[in-house]
């Protein structure tokens, strides 16, 4: 992995520095990671956070942002990913919730394991309508959402 010096623009031409670069553990693109995509992104256009294209090299400037899931399956591709960061920055967390209990024992001690390597963890709770939403502008509709959104980037932005 590498990084490459990128400036994006928002929707009225003014140039926005990306602030969160993403990247799914399992290379898996879903509405969970299209979320907190949004969340992140905060009305930038895209402009302050974005998904990277398997592969892509992280843009200068912007901080890796790792998404998982709280399965085992998980953690343990978080781990191999890890296992290969290299000297880039530490890469933050968002631990996604994907179900309405606590994560595996498994998986809770190797992230507390892992912590070590990583710039923080942004834990985001299980989020029951994510299931029954056709995208994340129609998500963030929500109360319990938005509510998500703000103490995600709280935490991220150490606020």
């Amino acid at each position: 992995m590498t990084t490459q010096s990128v400036t994006s623009t928002s929707g009225t031409g003014a140039p926005v520095a990306l602030r969160y670069a993403l990247m799914p553990v399992d290379n898996g693109f879903g509405i969970a990671v299209a979320t907190v995509a949004k969340m992140l992104d905060n009305d930038a256009g895209g402009g302050r956070a974005r998904i990277l294209a398997y592969g892509e090299q992280i843009p200068y400037g912007a901080a890796p942002v790792l998404v998982a899931d709280t399965t085992l399956y998980a953690v343990n591709m978080l781990e191999q990913t890890l296992h290969r960061w290299g000297s880039l920055p530490r890469p933050w967390l968002v631990w996604v919730a994907d179900a309405p209990t606590r994560p595996v024992q498994d998986a809770r001690f190797l992230v507390r394991a892992l912590e070590g390597r990583l710039a923080g963890v942004a834990k985001l709770p299980y989020l029951p309508v994510l299931r029954a939403v056709k995208g994340p502008d129609q998500a963030l509709e929500y109360k319990d959402v938005r509510t998500a959104a703000e103490k995600l980037r709280r935490t991220m932005e150490g606020k």
